[in-house]
């Protein structure tokens, strides 16, 4: 029977695997960025806002051409940490 140490370890390796599983396309966009410009930049740049047919924030292909330049309105450092982790990754 394997020993307490060997399943901790196994399990671990499990976990470190799955941390390194590729996301699908949009995962990141989707779970991490998109809640934050729907707090930040909700109705304008939203489905019904003014500035929408300009620079709709809800398509991942918008936020790369925009990159690190949508931080005129985004402050907090976790915020624009996640949308840097997520222009980091290939498109």
């Amino acid at each position: 029977m394997p020993s307490v140490a060997a399943w901790f370890l196994l399990l671990l390796g499990a976990a470190v695997t799955a941390a390194r599983a590729p996301q699908p396309p949009g995962a990141g966009f989707a779970a991490r960025v998109r809640p934050i410009l729907e707090a930040r930049c909700m109705p304008c740049h939203f489905e019904g806002g003014k500035m929408y047919a300009q620079l709709p924030f809800d398509r991942e292909e918008t936020i790369r051409k925009l990159g690190e330049s949508l931080f005129t309105r985004i402050k907090d450092e976790e915020e624009r940490a996640a949308i840097r982790a997520f222009l980091a990754t290939a498109p």
